[in-house]
């Protein structure tokens, strides 16, 4: 079914290097890097950690990082995925990982439409039920999707 993309231009020369697919993984890992790593903090800060600092402060100076890092990995790995995408369509890990990565998404969105939007009432206490819950979201799907795209290669 998604033989076609296996065929292209690009997925033909990303298989015929040598150095083309580590590559992308080693880009991959350090997008899901600069991703993952301003994401848990930011959580952490919703959780409770460090509230000196004014949530706002800490979306300001996280979340772009965090946002670069998606970029990078989400191309990397849609990348990663053109060579083998029957073979990654068919796989329960990668399965997996997709839908964790939409609840991800749905998190994200969910918080930045509804939660944030009242930041400036509570940014310099502790943070309300809603967005505790979000952090726990997020924190735990992000674990999920790096834990499932580890798997993929043993599935």
């Amino acid at each position: 079914m998604l033989g076609w993309l296996e065929r292209t231009a690009l997925t033909e020369a990303i298989r015929s290097s040598m150095w083309a697919y580590p590559a992308l993984e080693i880009v991959h890992l350090l997008g899901l890097a600069l991703l993952v790593g301003p994401a848990v903090l930011f959580d952490l800060r919703l959780l409770g950690a460090g509230r000196a600092l004014p949530v706002r402060q800490a979306a300001a100076r996280l979340l772009p990082l965090a946002r670069i890092g998606f970029s990078v990995a989400a191309l990397s790995g849609a990348l990663m995925f053109v060579t083998g995408a029957n073979e990654f369509a068919g796989n329960p890990a990668f399965q997996l990982k997709i839908v964790l990565l939409a609840v991800a998404g749905v998190n994200v969105l969910v918080f930045n439409l509804g939660i944030y939007r009242s930041v400036r009432r509570w940014e310099t206490g502790g943070s309300p039920t809603a967005a505790r819950a979000a952090a726990g979201i997020s924190l735990a799907a992000w674990t999920a999707v790096v834990a499932c795209g580890r798997l993929i290669a043993y599935v």
